[in-house]
């Protein structure tokens, strides 16, 4: 598979690079990243090719959003795409935040807001963190909670942004697919950033959600291709798994080793099936891993440029530890 192909993201003529480079470990996502090994990530990305960037101010509560200035500063803004996301305004706080998720963080505190003003200051802000005079895609971040006004509020703020050509692109990223099919049907968005629910492991949005977004003409794009973690392990006996930011159950854990089995037998990397499976559906347009160093940048382009054989799908589906109607590669 080329990771370095474009696809469209909806109808709007804005292209990326169907492997592109996820920003939340760089807020320190389980473990601290420091600048220098952040911004040497950045860059090697975009050396091999890739040319699609995702962010939040969620992640380390700016710390993403501001390694990527410092590793986009002086590169021509027309080389690169950019996404960030909104629903979430960082607010001065005493003492960082509590988080069992992300460590290491600045004493600010992100706060919920998906009114129009909330959606307008966090772009604002983005853009300061960012050093940078627009982003490409924004995202309603995580509004699991706030359906009614991310609909009636952020939408037509992003709409509008977008209609004023501030924005090539407007979406929802979320880390459940039903929510997803609700936007989707509710309102006129370009592409949506599902988090782990298409994935080797669990592919809970293909029956409903991706054939809507085929219908709509609505890109997807896959964040936590290895579901947190479990899919990028070795899955030895030792080994100290992640599902969905938690321990990975015992369930979960004997199914990802029968998937790697498989993938051994045809002397495939776990990683290599995990990142491609997802890509071969039309309607999904990017797939973005994190990574916390240049090495593991490298080792996902390998991994999404290796030749799999179609016997090892095949074989997956025999096995039924992947939908008979997957598309695979």
């Amino acid at each position: 598979m080329d990771p370095l192909a474009k696809a469209q993201i909806g109808t709007t003529g804005l292209e990326v690079t169907r492997l592109g480079l996820g920003g939340a470990p760089f807020g320190g996502l389980f473990t601290d990243v420091e600048q220098r090994a952040a911004v040497s990530s950045i860059k090697t990305a975009m050396g091999l090719g890739i040319q699609y960037l995702d962010t939040a101010p969620l992640y380390g509560t700016g710390k993403s959003e501001h390694f990527y200035s410092e590793a986009l500063a002086g590169v021509n803004r027309d080389d690169f795409v950019l996404s960030t996301k909104v629903g979430r305004v960082l607010n001065p706080s005493d003492s960082p935040e509590s988080d069992d998720i992300y460590v290491n963080l600045p004493p600010l505190k992100a706060d919920f807001d998906f009114s129009r003003d909330g959606v307008l200051r966090s772009l604002e802000e983005s853009l300061r963190r960012l050093k940078l005079d627009r982003v490409d895609i924004l995202f309603i971040h995580d509004p699991d909670d706030f359906h009614e006004q991310a609909v009636n509020e952020a939408f037509p703020a992003l709409a509008e942004l977008r209609s004023q050509g501030v924005i090539k692109a407007i979406g929802v990223g979320m880390n459940f697919w039903e929510p997803l099919a609700k936007f989707a049907r509710e309102a006129d968005f370009d592409c949506f950033l599902l988090a782990g629910r298409y994935t080797l492991l669990d592919q809970s949005g293909l029956t409903e959600l991706m054939p809507l977004c085929e219908e709509k003409s609505m890109s997807l794009i896959l964040g936590g291709p290895y579901n947190s973690g479990v899919l990028a392990s070795d899955l030895s006996d030792d080994a100290e798994t992640t599902y969905f930011y938690r321990e990975t159950p015992p369930e979960v854990l004997a199914k990802a080793r029968r998937i790697k089995s498989v993938c051994d037998r045809h002397d495939v990397p776990l990683k290599a099936a995990a990142l491609q499976f997802g890509l071969a559906h039309p309607a999904v347009a990017a797939t973005i891993p994190g990574a916390r160093s240049a090495a593991e940048v490298e080792d996902n382009f390998k991994m999404a440029s290796l030749e799999v054989p179609a016997d090892l799908w095949s074989e997956l589906k025999h096995e039924r530890l992947i939908p008979e109607h997957a598309p695979t590669p």
